[in-house]
């Protein structure tokens, strides 16, 4: 049983230090935090449902995942070989655009709910 508790906490452990390396060094993680941090607090003053609310958080935090997700390709891609190559260039790409697809998830999500409250 304690050995088990250890196992979390070290994960945990890396996992944070993972989320950390990437708050560091991805100026793209940072402005994501920014937007889901505004956009966090209007899911808050807004009079949304609480699924609604946990729909559009969940959201947010999704896109922070993928771009850690992203920024760990970044890192794999660079440690084989910082040579120009095509396979490399489509693996940084995909890892983008999976990003740009869960943002762009969250932002139809926030038009249904917006037009949900107007009409």
């Amino acid at each position: 049983m304690w050995q088990q508790i250890m196992r979390v906490r070290q994960r945990a452990i890396w996992s944070w230090e993972g989320f950390l390396h990437v708050a560091r060094t991805e100026g793209s993680l940072a402005q994501w935090l920014v937007a889901n941090a505004v956009f966090a607090v209007l899911a808050f003053v807004l009079p949304l449902s609480a699924g609604e609310r946990a729909l559009l958080l969940m959201g947010g935090i999704i896109v922070l995942a993928a771009e850690c997700m992203n920024t760990a390709i970044e890192r794999i891609v660079d440690d084989i070989s910082t040579e120009r190559r095509e396979a490399a260039k489509q693996a940084k790409d995909c890892g983008s655009a999976a990003v740009a697809v869960t943002a762009a998830a969250v932002g139809v999500a926030w038009v249904c709910v917006i037009v949900g409250l107007i009409v």
